[in-house]
């Protein structure tokens, strides 16, 4: 190393000592902790099952890179933070990449920003130029399936969450529309939860209610879980964009309870005008929130191409805050012996306010990089973020179980797990990691690789 390629320091806190920094530490990753991430795919048999969703219509004989190995490269990068393409052109020589990616050789380059976008491109139809592309229903199955696996008996009751999201647009993809609520250009993807498990995301676009097409996605949902099993109860959980009567009435005829949001209106407020008279007078004798529960049986005003079919229980939290009325409404078919109605609006509406965290997640994995031209090519990017999430998910539900980082987010995981500096030494019978050894978190390691071999 020549003396123009050193990087000299002065710095009070070392005294009389000179700092000098050079670049010739050998090959050194940022990534150590990323072998957590594929032996968890090794428990999950996630990425082999991915692939087989694709179909490569490329000459075989000619190809260098296989769709796992495609795969691998884009999931694993956006799990380490790499959220772009053009990031890969230096990957692709980085022997790390290459163990997760399962290459012989690796002093082999992976695939390189424009072979891993033409695998993104695919039009699901013959095309000289586009060989590779991808079933959706095969993939919408998988996301179900990999839930079901995760649970060792059937459960006697689960809770399906429903929500919507923006994503925004600044270029001119297909579908761009403009939404007045988020005040941008966006699709607007519909995601549905169970716990931390993701059943469904799907991208739209954002000129259409929120509710739009979510009984089509529910319907599979709910046939491919009960086809597992048949005995479970099913709760649909959402808020008031999801209070159509097309889907309460569905979910009533196939034995699926539901407790959605329900939009407050002049006609609600009247009928809870007692309550918020009785939530007024505790809020001005205390200075503090003030909350009275009630229910009744509703039912729209029928219109002509609108309106609840049936009477329906709703709960009403009749609620003062800050000096203003802020009442809250819900509609269920679950009933009164069952769930009371401070109970059912605290404990188990409420509880949704945890599909939020999942749904910020998927920002963390760069669900937003959706620049592509095509529909169908940011549903694919909206798919690779979501096995990323599947993938860091199970590594906290198998790997950090019964530790400290049980319920951490998905970029805690990544900044304290993943993100460990190594040197990377290849010889010829083996691959010689060396993580730091100032990495403040060893024996959290050693638990994780211990709880992933069980």
């Amino acid at each position: 190393m020549t003396e123009c390629n050193q990087f000299r320091f002065g710095f009070e806190a070392c005294g009389s000592r000179e700092i000098v920094a050079q670049f010739d530490g050998g090959t050194i990753s940022s990534d150590g902790g990323a072998f957590l991430l594929r032996q968890t795919d090794k428990r999950l048999n996630l990425l082999p099952r991915l692939a087989e969703c694709f179909l490569d219509a490329r000459n075989q004989d000619l190809v260098e890179h296989s769709i796992l190995e495609m795969l691998a490269q884009r999931i694993y990068g956006l799990a380490l933070g790499y959220e772009d393409l053009n990031d890969h052109e230096q990957l692709r020589k980085d022997p790390v990449f290459g163990i997760l990616a399962g290459r012989e050789e690796l002093d082999a380059p992976l695939a390189g920003k424009s072979t891993l976008n033409r695998m993104e491109l695919g039009i699901g139809a013959k095309d000289r130029y586009k060989k590779i592309t991808f079933w959706k229903q095969a993939l919408d199955e998988l996301l179900v399936k990999l839930f079901i696996e995760s649970r060792q008996e059937a459960p006697a009751e689960i809770v399906l969450d429903v929500d919507t999201t923006d994503l925004p647009l600044h270029g001119k993809q297909e579908g761009r529309f403009f939404h007045g609520y988020y005040d941008e250009y966006c699709y607007l993807p519909l995601y549905i939860f169970c716990g931390e498990h993701v059943l469904c995301a799907r991208l739209r676009e954002s000129n259409h209610d929120a509710s739009f097409g979510s009984l089509v996605e529910i319907q599979r949902i709910v046939v491919q879980i009960r086809a597992a099993w048949p005995e479970v109860k099913i709760i649909l959980r959402g808020d008031s964009g999801f209070c159509r009567n097309e889907l309460m009435s569905w979910c009533e005829n196939n034995g699926v309870d539901f407790v959605l949001g329900l939009a407050r209106n002049q006609r609600l407020r009247k009928i809870i005008g007692v309550q918020m008279q009785e939530a007024t007078q505790q809020w001005n004798q205390t200075g503090k929130p003030a909350r009275v529960f009630t229910e009744f049986g509703y039912q729209t005003k029928k219109r002509k191409t609108a309106g609840w079919s049936r009477e329906r229980r709703v709960v009403a939290k009749a609620e003062h805050i800050d000096g203003k009325e802020n009442p809250r409404f819900v509609v269920t078919s679950l009933a009164a012996e069952a769930w009371a109605g401070k109970a059912l609006y605290e404990e188990l509406y409420c509880a949704r306010g945890d599909m939020e965290n999942r749904i910020k997640e998927q920002f963390s994995l760069f669900a937003d990089r959706v620049s592509t031209e095509t529909m169908r090519a940011n549903q694919m990017r909206l798919y690779l973020s979501t096995m990323a999430y599947v993938l860091v998910s199970g590594l906290r539900r198998l790997g950090l179980k019964a530790t400290e980082l049980a319920e951490a987010q998905v970029s805690t995981i990544r900044t304290k797990i993943l993100k460990i500096g190594a040197q990377i030494r290849v010889t010829v019978r083996k691959v010689w990691v060396s993580m730091a050894s100032s990495y403040p978190w060893p024996d959290l390691y050693q638990q994780i690789w211990t709880n992933l071999h069980c």
